[in-house]
């Protein structure tokens, strides 16, 4: 998962993800594995008027930014996916930190050394 944007007015994985995107991985992230449906039961606690199908669309970019990947099962009512997780919360704080430090540093590079030195004296 690359970091697209990083949103300083936001706390948690929403300063990365977008608010329901966030919500999905915060539980599937507890769950470890779901589906659609599973969450949109889920969702529709917080959000009354969410429909299933924004659920799925969510679910499937969470899917392409390799948050989350699917399987196909067959059950009772056809073919359902069954979403689970690809990282752990930790590698994936892990991974946008490294990411966030990467950029500040090829970009910010002075600024972002006089910033940790003034940070670890402290």
């Amino acid at each position: 998962m690359e970091p697209v944007e990083f949103k300083l007015n936001q706390r948690g994985i929403k300063s990365i993800l977008p608010t329901m995107e966030a919500e999905i991985m915060e539980y599937m992230w507890e769950i470890k594995e779901a589906t659609a449906g599973e969450v949109y039961e889920y969702m529709k606690t917080k959000y009354p008027e969410i429909r299933r199908s924004t659920v799925s669309i969510l679910m499937n970019r969470l899917c392409e930014r390799g948050l989350l990947k699917r399987r196909m099962e067959k059950g009772k009512g056809g073919i359902r996916y069954v979403y689970s997780i690809t990282t752990t919360r930790e590698e994936f704080e892990r991974k946008v930190v490294e990411r966030i430090f990467e950029s500040l540093m090829m970009n910010f590079r002075e600024a972002t050394f006089a910033y940790l030195s003034k940070i670890n004296k402290k």
